[in-house]
């Protein structure tokens, strides 16, 4: 069985304070009570400071372009589809410049999880509005506030059919937690929305803020019920859900292709032999 210990990496590099420590740590403790080993994951991420995630855990990694996390997790995925693969990022990171990619991973299925760590502000470029930045808040270069209204993941994630939709809050661990342990758990395609404030730059949402709001989701709520989701997803200001919003089990991506049914494809032997001589009377056809 993993260790906390086994799942050590660098020394995070975040603001005291930072809703990001507590994901980090609820991460790991649900990795070790799934019973999962660092070799039989692998993050993905892109640019910010949810983006420097994985470099805190020890696992397989592939750090790469600002909202490109998608497409990379659904290649190894696709590659490997019995290793557990997680797409982290920040607000902006995965609704901004990433929202096209995950629009369409929420379509296909894919059974990758994304956790995006919502704090409603771009931080590492030092506090501009994100597209889940409310209507109305005064940042850096929005000095009249910001003119664009809030992007809802959880209202657009319901529309999509998105096969898991979770909302979660770093300030509640142990709900937090036992979101993430559900989404990882879960085989089609998960988005879980954490609300994390951010110390330095977000002056509105702070600690006090989401304690004011933020609420759990009851055993009488059914997930499954779409439009009391959709409901749900719907509801933001002075009363927050957090929970399972929507949840379904339709077919992944995975299950419809046909040459991983019999194992994954990078335990597939590959005829290169073949391979090389098919491409030879191809290339003769063309000439």
């Amino acid at each position: 069985m993993p260790t906390l210990d086994d799942y050590k990496g660098q020394t995070p590099a975040w603001c005291p304070g930072c809703g990001n420590f507590s994901i980090l740590k609820v991460f790991k403790e649900a990795l070790v009570e799934l019973g999962v080993e660092p070799h039989q994951l692998a993050i993905v991420s892109g640019i910010g400071q949810a983006g420097k995630f994985p470099h805190y855990i020890r696992c397989n990694t592939f750090n790469g372009l600002h909202g490109r996390s998608l497409p990379v997790a659904t290649g190894i995925k696709l590659a490997n589809h019995e290793m557990l693969v997680v797409a982290v990022g920040g607000d902006g990171d995965g609704y901004g410049e990433g929202g096209n990619h995950l629009i369409h991973a929420m379509r296909r299925n894919i059974g990758v999880k994304v956790f995006v760590h919502d704090n409603q502000i771009y931080g590492l470029t030092k506090g501009q509005a994100s597209p889940t930045s409310m209507e109305g808040m005064v940042t850096k270069n929005q000095p009249f506030g910001v003119l664009s209204e809030q992007f809802n993941p959880m209202a657009v994630a319901v529309a999509l059919d998105c096969s898991f939709v979770g909302r979660g809050y770093s300030g509640d661990p142990e709900h937090l937690k036992g979101l993430m342990k559900s989404a990882m758990s879960h085989k089609g395609f998960s988005l879980v929305d954490i609300l994390q404030p951010c110390v330095s730059f977000n002056k509105v949402n702070t600690y006090e803020w989401y304690r004011q709001r933020v609420y759990r989701l009851g055993p009488d709520y059914n997930p499954e019920d779409r439009t009391a989701a959709f409901a749900k997803a719907l509801e933001w200001g002075e009363r927050i859900p957090i929970g399972i919003i929507y949840r379904n089990n339709r077919r992944t991506f995975e299950e419809r292709i046909p040459v991983i049914q019999e194992k994954p494809l990078v335990k597939q032997i590959v005829p290169f032999g073949d391979l090389k001589e098919k491409m030879k009377e191809t290339l003769k056809g063309n000439y």
